[in-house]
């Protein structure tokens, strides 16, 4: 996957109640890379995810999933 990162992600799991995320930032180089995430519906939310966690698949997955409406 390319660094830096895409601006949207979903999460395979719900992170205090959201799935869809956009990237605020993102630092580090190599092993040592995070990028620092946003709800899309609470900008006042931010989580930090190292880079290895974001390219796991059954982790994230880049751009925004549509949900089932149970999950939306």
């Amino acid at each position: 996957m390319r660094w830096p990162p895409n601006k949207a992600w979903t999460s395979a799991s719900k992170i205090q109640g959201y799935r869809h995320f956009e990237v605020k930032s993102f630092k580090g180089k190599g092993d040592d890379r995070w990028v620092e995430l946003y709800p899309v519906n609470n900008k006042e939310i931010v989580i930090n995810v190292p880079w290895n966690e974001l390219k796991t698949y059954s982790k994230w997955t880049s751009g925004w999933l549509q949900l089932p409406k149970e999950e939306t």
